[in-house]
């Protein structure tokens, strides 16, 4: 088995010949920075100095010529032909409370939320814990390429993995869980990952955003913080985004929850117009945070989830309001 030295430090790890640098130092307690663990965001870039590896994904869309010539790679992507000695910054905050473990895990329940979203739940073949907020990676039968989802559940539902998933046109991965999955069916499973889990010890009020299938880890964050002690009596604001008014979805589900209606809020818009039946506002769901909260949005701590376009218009009302950048909590993979 390889072994992973990290220059201008003692730490050493060692990577199994079929996993790769990021997930085994993850799995050995190291802060290996990271975040969309699919080769989309280039956080997990590290420079080889001595030895071999190889890329899992020949063309990930986060490393390209310049990286080759510079001798670096991606954690999520790399497999440790050798030896080898690398150089990377360690960041504490990616240690995972819950390290990671590759098991098999069988379906043992699906049903549908929306027209294209369902949620789905595993059962692992060993116990393994994680925060709400946090996903997983599956490993799909016939499908190449693991697929990043958010659980939605509670790590203490009986030791499942549930998670709300939208169907994506044309896509392999979801293709098969809606399509080609059966109850008893297995698939690989490895977590947990991702650093926007609910934070216990804030003291602010919460404010959820959340777009498509962005609603799988904001469910897990808001029904942990109705069950929190320490967050006992904390505001929350669960503002929901969709094309549509088939689309809207999670106000049932958070309404289960003790404190709904006095302590947990809902609040969803359609983006498109022309939908006379729709009794909501209409406009992006990050419009309608803004117009709802306001300024006072910048007291809150704020998590959020969803398709690229609606990140990237989040983080920028996020920005323009000035809110601390520790308050703010997102997994970037898509």
């Amino acid at each position: 088995m390889p072994t992973i030295r990290i220059e201008g430090t003692e730490i050493e790890f060692e990577s199994a010949p079929d996993d790769v640098v990021l997930r085994a130092a993850l799995r050995s307690g190291l802060g290996f920075p990271y975040e969309c663990n699919v080769g989309a965001c280039g956080n997990c870039r590290f420079e080889l100095l001595e030895g071999k590896v190889e890329h899992e994904w020949d063309s990930p869309p986060a490393w390209g010529d310049r990286d080759l010539k510079r001798n670096r790679y991606l954690g999520c992507q790399a497999r440790a032909l050798t030896d080898c000695r690398i150089k990377l910054r360690q960041d504490e905050s990616c240690v995972s409370k819950h390290r990671p473990l590759r098991t098999r895990a069988r379906l043992t329940e699906t049903r549908p939320i929306t027209h294209d979203i369902s949620e789905f739940a595993f059962m692992p073949d060993e116990a393994v814990s994680f925060l709400p907020g946090q996903y997983a990676l599956l490993d799909l039968p016939g499908v190449e390429g693991r697929r990043a989802y958010s659980m939605c559940n509670l790590p203490s539902d009986g030791g499942a993995w549930r998670f709300q998933i939208k169907r994506v046109p044309g896509g392999a991965g979801t293709a098969k869980l809606f399509d080609g999955l059966n109850e008893g069916d297995e698939v690989g499973i490895d977590g947990p990952f991702g650093m926007a889990w609910l934070r216990e010890d804030a003291p602010r009020d919460i404010v959820c955003i959340a777009g498509g299938s962005g609603l799988s880890p904001m469910i897990s964050i808001v029904r942990a913080a109705a069950a929190s002690e320490s967050l006992a009596g904390r505001q929350i604001h669960f503002f929901y985004g969709g094309r549509a008014p088939r689309d809207i979805c999670g106000e049932a589900l958070l309404g289960e929850l003790p404190g709904w209606g006095e302590h947990i809020h809902y609040c969803a818009a359609i983006s498109e117009e022309g939908h006379g039946d729709w009794p909501g506002p209409v406009g992006f769901v990050h419009d309608l945070a803004r117009k709802e909260l306001g300024e006072s949005l910048a007291g809150h701590e704020i998590y959020f989830g969803g398709p690229p376009a609606m990140s990237q218009a989040v983080q920028k009302m996020l920005f323009d309001l000035k809110v601390p950048f520790g308050q703010v909590h997102f997994d970037q993979f898509f």
